[in-house]
């Protein structure tokens, strides 16, 4: 990669995402920092929706090049997102990188949607390794979505990334609602929902069922103004920082009460 006059680096950026390679968010992602430091791209030869934190661990594993210019190359993974950090962070990049991107993914990833997300998994996976990251997604489905119009604001905070740092083992999920102009930014926390009506079910011609997900989400919260779900509904950016130490401090007093002792535990019969 490129090194300027006077020997000092520029920023190693490693991008990937779970829409596949070849995707419009991914693409518009590379435009919008390529200027920002050195890119390489590990991204899954194609689409990985869902695939949350999933490794490959029954069927090999491959990478290919595909693409590179000054400051840029791309490789093809058939993994899964995590799959393609993993490769990267330890067969393709020169060096650790100063922050990993997610995205830009093609519909949001707001709220308990996060747990599934093959994009906020690269986030994940970059946070474990103490490297600065992000997950970056639209909530524009749209295939044709104009991600570029996101350019501004995205440039600024991988700048204010690069230079500050993020909290200790702390990712940023940022989604965009899908609005013609902004109103701002929101630092929020996430929005608690479910999903009902999940599965279709259809009548197989050859006989039995089968059945393809689908369903509608449901908010929990929909008037908690300190939501993601919120401000995105009411055409915020929303920003949510997300540890990766996932314990529930808030239950210890409970639990203990409940569950701790310091003796030897009981037998079966004296419970």
């Amino acid at each position: 990669m490129n090194t300027p006059e006077g020997g000092i680096a520029r920023p190693l950026i490693l991008l990937s995402n779970d829409d596949g390679v070849g995707a419009m968010g991914l693409e518009a992602l590379i435009s919008i920092v390529r200027d920002l430091g050195d890119v390489i791209v590990v991204a899954p030869e194609g689409g990985r929706s869902g695939a949350s934190l999933s490794i490959t661990t029954t069927i090999p594993v491959r990478y290919k090049k595909i693409r590179e210019e000054a400051g840029l190359k791309v490789y093809s993974c058939t993994g899964t997102p995590c799959d393609c950090v993993k490769m990267a962070l330890e067969n393709l990049v020169p060096r650790k990188p100063d922050l990993i991107l997610g995205g830009i993914n093609h519909g949001d990833n707001a709220a308990v949607n996060a747990h599934y997300s093959g994009t906020i998994a690269i986030a994940i996976e970059g946070t474990m390794k103490e490297i600065p990251s992000i997950g970056l997604s639209s909530c524009a489905f749209r295939r044709e979505g104009d991600f570029l119009r996101l350019s501004g604001y995205i440039r600024r905070m991988v700048s204010r990334v690069l230079s500050e740092g993020l909290p200790y083992m702390t990712y940023l999920n940022v989604n965009f609602p899908d609005v013609s102009e902004f109103k701002g930014t929101r630092i929020c926390k996430m929005g608690m929902g479910d999903w009902i009506n999940e599965w279709v079910e259809c009548e197989d011609p050859r006989g039995g069922r089968y059945y393809w997900m689908a369903g509608s989400y449901e908010n929990y919260n929909r008037e908690d103004t300190t939501t993601d779900s919120w401000a995105l509904e009411h055409g915020y950016i929303a920003v949510t920082p997300i540890t990766l130490d996932l314990t529930a401090y808030s239950a210890f007093d409970q639990l203990k009460s409940m569950l701790q002792t310091d003796d030897a535990v009981s037998s079966v019969h004296n419970l």
